[in-house]
């Protein structure tokens, strides 16, 4: 399985916390039939995507970036000491599994110059931050942290109303640490990174592109989080704020990058993650390289 690829000038690894079950695909997307479960339930088996139960099988993994520049991380993943009751693989979290991933990867928590979050879902924030005799600091002691700007705002507003745990334990103590970075969608680092907006999932997610004057490589986050979605772009996960909008951004995503060079990294499809969008009937393929 391969952890580590590289485009263009960038060299890219996978930092990967878990890779299991997570829910039915009946119960996660809304919209699959049995019937459409039962036409792709051999070719997604294959692909690691879904097991015997019908459950689908998800990774939880960040990137790590390296440009001629700057070394950015991307999703950081879900964290441990976290109090997440809702899901007991999360919750209260002490393994040394991503440790060891960015270990294994050559990878310290000082080399990191950015972290860049496609969206602020517990499973994308948690590594932002650490215990430290019972405060929030932040993991990455020297890097940024790159917020786009609707998607904390809605964030901000909605913790306002009702605690969000994630927001409190892995968002605000890095903007209390005076290292966060709340940007629009024409923010960019350099001539190697910038934010495309793909608002659906959550109001304010972000996908990045990476490469010099072309995008050699695309971050996608929760634009899709099984390769069900690529082969039917209208299925929409029901943890999508709207659903809608995330049909119609997904489809004209997929259609940007087809029959391109651009590497496509999942934050969720099983390994190898990674893969080239190419047209399969009215849908999409992410083919593995």
């Amino acid at each position: 399985m391969s952890l580590k690829f590289t485009v263009g000038d960038l060299t890219i690894h996978r930092i990967i916390e878990q890779e299991t079950t997570f829910l039915p695909a009946l119960e996660m997307l809304p919209s699959l039939t049995p019937e459409v479960l039962a036409e792709n339930r051999a070719w997604m088996q294959k692909a690691g995507a879904l097991d015997d139960k019908d459950v689908l099988i998800l990774c939880f993994q960040s990137y790590v970036v390296k440009t001629p520049h700057h070394t950015i991380l991307i999703d950081s993943c879900i964290g441990n000491d976290k109090p997440r009751p809702q899901r007991p693989k999360w919750n209260m979290k002490t393994d040394d599994t991503y440790a060891r991933a960015l270990g294994a990867a050559g990878i310290s928590v000082g080399d990191i110059d950015y972290v860049m979050c496609t969206h602020l879902h517990v499973d994308h924030v948690g590594w932002n931050t650490r215990l430290d005799n019972g405060r929030w600091v932040p993991t990455f002691p020297k890097a940024r942290y790159v917020f786009e700007k609707t998607e904390f705002d809605y964030w901000t507003e909605t913790h306002a109303k009702t605690p969000v745990p994630p927001f409190g334990d892995s968002v605000l103590p890095i903007v209390e640490a005076k290292q966060a970075e709340i940007v629009g969608s024409d923010f960019s680092i350099g001539d190697h990174t910038r934010i495309l907006p793909t608002p659906g999932h959550t109001p304010g997610h972000a996908a990045f592109t990476f490469g010099r004057a072309k995008d050699d490589a695309v971050f996608s986050g929760d634009l899709m989080h099984s390769p069900l979605q690529t082969r039917y772009p209208e299925m929409s996960v029901k943890f999508d704020v709207d659903q809608a909008q995330a049909a119609k951004t997904r489809r004209s995503f997929l259609e940007r990058y087809c029959d391109t060079d651009t590497l496509c990294c999942t934050a969720h499809f099983p390994s190898p993650s990674v893969g080239k969008i190419r047209r399969k009937g009215n849908g999409f393929s992410c083919e593995a390289i």
